[in-house]
């Protein structure tokens, strides 16, 4: 049986409450384990979505594996330490990012570097790219132990998200950032990409030894027989009568729903569909005062999975207008559900959508592509379509294929083999 995902930090947890203290830590994780994997990150927040099922997801794979162990560190509301079935979470307490209200720095160098000099990781996987590295760097000065970074944002395109309306400033920012990841990306014996569009982008600026590996979804829990909890799920959320499109995601700049509310009053004219939007951000405000905003409803950032697998799958189509995606686990997640996908033609997203044939695309900042990707899609049968969607997902992207690629990567950089990029990615 599959352990269910553990969704720490929390209440009740094993282990001494303050890791600052002189307190004794809890005995180390699995002593005879073979390979310990150290994750450290800065993006865990109460609203984050990506990056945290990757970790917990990588808990859930460890958790069955008596070999293996995870130490997870990130910054918290308090300090607090979580134990279970070989992982364990520690929580450094930390101030709320201005601007990014679920995430909170992590700047407690003491205390990470007794974590890890307690629990002895085999590697340390970054998942981070501004101070974590280099906190990571100082609390690894005596063990030495294998580093990685997992690059989960492409960093210079989300300094000029709209590069048509980008100032002056904007693209020398642009600059430094590549610089700056280039730079750090040649501090790691490998950089962990999930796409191939991520990939090509930090190899271009110069950054060496580029590994790619897919993320994964959770197939039993996003599946189409969801849909069966329909009309319990429009009840409490109040969503409009079917067909409807969903975007469910973290409301920023970045991701360019303001183009898919252009778009709407002439996708709803000629297809009838409706639009919901489930999520919280930065730029949360802005959208709602656009002037198509009436013409969605707005749901709150779903942090009940459960409530959300039900969404994906009861959506006629999901709505990926990102073109900075390094990946796009929620379009994965909603191929599973067995719903097609409309997909910007750029970045991460659109990759999944032609590899697997289950949606159409658009020209990224283009709202009458929107109007004709949608129409396409509806006009070729979504139910086919998500058909060929929930089939892509079994066939590439179950996360125990995903985390047995990831696995050997570590083990391989923990014994010093060389690794095939080129195959990789």
């Amino acid at each position: 049986m599959v352990p269910p995902l553990p969704w720490f930090p929390a209440s009740g947890g094993t282990g001494p409450r303050n890791p600052r203290t002189r307190w004794e830590f809890p005995p180390r994780l699995r002593p005879n384990a073979t390979l310990g994997v150290l994750d450290v990150t800065k993006y865990f927040g109460t609203t984050s979505g990506g990056i945290k099922t990757y970790l917990l997801e990588k808990s859930r794979y460890v958790a069955t594996r008596p070999h293996l162990r995870q130490i997870l560190v990130i910054p918290g509301a308090a300090d607090e330490i979580v134990t279970g079935d070989g992982w364990r979470s520690y929580a450094l307490r930390g101030p709320r990012i201005p601007a990014h209200p679920p995430y909170r720095f992590l700047l407690a160098t003491r205390s990470f570097r007794r974590i890890v000099e307690h629990e002895r990781p085999d590697l340390i996987e970054v998942g981070s790219p501004f101070l974590v590295p280099w906190l990571t760097r100082l609390a690894n000065r005596r063990l030495q132990a294998r580093t990685v970074w997992y690059y989960h944002s492409h960093l210079p395109r989300l300094v000029a998200p709209d590069p048509a309306r980008a100032s002056r400033a904007h693209h020398i920012a642009q600059r430094a950032m590549e610089r700056y990841v280039r730079f750090l990306g040649g501090q790691f014996p490998a950089v962990i990409c999930g796409s191939r569009f991520a990939a090509r982008e930090i190899a271009a600026l110069g950054v060496r030894r580029v590994v790619r590996i897919p993320m994964g979804v959770d197939l039993d829990h996003f599946h189409p027989g969801r849909q069966a909890n329909g009309a319990r799920l429009s009840r409490e959320l109040g969503l409009p009568i079917r067909p409807f499109a969903v975007f469910a995601g973290r409301l920023a700049e970045e991701k360019r729903i303001d183009v898919v509310l252009d778009s709407w009053p002439e996708v709803e004219r000629r297809t009838g569909l409706r639009l919901v939007i489930a999520g919280a951000g930065p730029h949360a405000d802005r959208l709602r005062a656009h002037r198509h905003a009436g013409r969605a409803t707005w749901l709150p950032w779903q942090d009940d999975r459960h409530r959300l697998a039900d969404l994906l799958a009861l959506a006629d189509l999901y709505l990926a207008p990102g073109p900075s995606e390094t990946f796009g686990l929620t379009v994965v997640e909603a191929m599973a559900s067995g719903t097609p996908v409309v997909a910007v033609d750029a970045g991460a997203g659109v990759e999944l959508v032609r590899d697997s044939g289950a949606g159409c695309w658009y020209p990224d900042g283009n709202p009458e592509g929107v109007v004709a990707a949608v129409t396409d899609l509806l006009e070729a049968g979504p139910a086919r379509l998500g058909q060929v969607a929930r089939a892509f997902a079994e066939t590439h992207h179950a996360w125990e294929s995903v985390f047995d690629r990831t696995f050997a990567l570590y083990q391989q950089l923990v014994e010093g083999r060389p690794i095939d990029t080129e195959s990789s990615a």
